[in-house]
């Protein structure tokens, strides 16, 4: 029996040294920082522009020519008929409802794209966030701001490092799909 509990003691007291050996790591991301700054972000982010800017020039075109129908509807509104002026202030009517449509539609459509780019950014990322924490032996990374997290030492930040291993893992995904 007392061998027993000298072997149910010492199990004990060599429990808590066993626990303490391996150390809880941990590293910070700033995700924002890998998305500006890796090749694959700045294509994702160019795309999202040019499409954004494709709405944004047909919108223009839309408000300008509200502006024009608007302005001749004022200018010849004295000697036009009723029924015409009626018309003509129906047609602005309408195309007011249409670009405030089109406006509604073009902020759908580019978060839409904005939510496609992004977790196609994540999916590439992600295993190299995993291997670079295995390597490294962490027990856990947080995305630096948007974690909950106060403080963080910049020795725990490894954006760089996934940075520069994503961008590294690029160019061998695009070989690869030739």
């Amino acid at each position: 029996m007392k061998k027993f509990l000298v072997a149910v003691a010492v199990t004990a007291l060599a429990a808590p040294v066993f626990a303490q050996t391996t150390p809880a790591r941990v590293a910070v991301i700033d995700v924002q920082k890998v998305l500006t700054q890796s090749t694959a972000g700045k294509a994702s982010y160019e795309r999202l522009k040019k499409l954004q800017e494709e709405r944004v020039e047909k919108a223009k075109t839309m408000d300008d020519e509200l502006r024009k129908l608007d302005s001749d509807i004022n200018a010849k509104k004295i000697s036009l008929s009723e029924e015409k002026l009626t018309e003509m202030q129906k047609q602005l009517a309408d195309k007011r409802i249409s670009m405030q449509r089109y406006a509604q539609d073009a902020d759908r459509e580019i978060g839409e794209a904005r939510d496609r780019e992004l977790q196609a950014l994540e999916a590439k990322i992600k295993p190299i966030i995993d291997a670079i924490g295995k390597e490294m032996g962490l027990a856990a990374i947080f995305n630096k701001f948007e974690s909950g997290l106060v403080y963080a030492s910049d020795a725990i930040d490894i954006t760089d490092t996934v940075v520069k291993r994503f961008n590294e893992a690029a160019p061998a995904a695009a070989a690869a799909k030739k």
